[in-house]
């Protein structure tokens, strides 16, 4: 099993910055791919950014530009988001696919109101 957990959401402004966490935890191999994923209220989960292989990495056509993906180690992903505007509004869920699974965190919430 394997346990993610997110942290850094919160409430900002239009253009502002904000940087988001995933922490893993469990039966962790050094293989994986890790990612996020975003759900405003009312609609379906979208793609954020994922990992698809070892050298590339998908964005959501709507964040291409703004937000970017990191690593430091196979236990973490970050997600920093600039430009930011009101329609990404939603809860943010960091996700990890290894030894043929897929985890999912329990989201956390980032506004950015007018």
């Amino acid at each position: 099993q394997v346990q993610l957990v997110e942290s850094g959401g919160g409430l900002v402004q239009p253009g502002e910055s904000l940087r988001l966490s995933c922490a893993a935890s469990g039966n962790i191999f050094s293989r994986n791919f890790m990612g996020w994923y975003r759900q405003a209220p009312g609609k379906e989960r979208e793609l954020v950014a994922i990992e698809r292989n070892l050298y590339t990495i998908e964005y959501g056509d709507s964040v291409k530009g703004r937000f970017t993906i990191s690593r430091t180690n196979p236990k973490n992903i970050f997600l920093q988001m600039s430009s930011l505007k009101p329609e990404d509004t939603a809860v943010y869920y960091c996700t990890m696919i290894v030894g043929g699974s897929q985890y999912w965190g329990q989201g956390t919430q980032v506004t950015v109101y007018s």
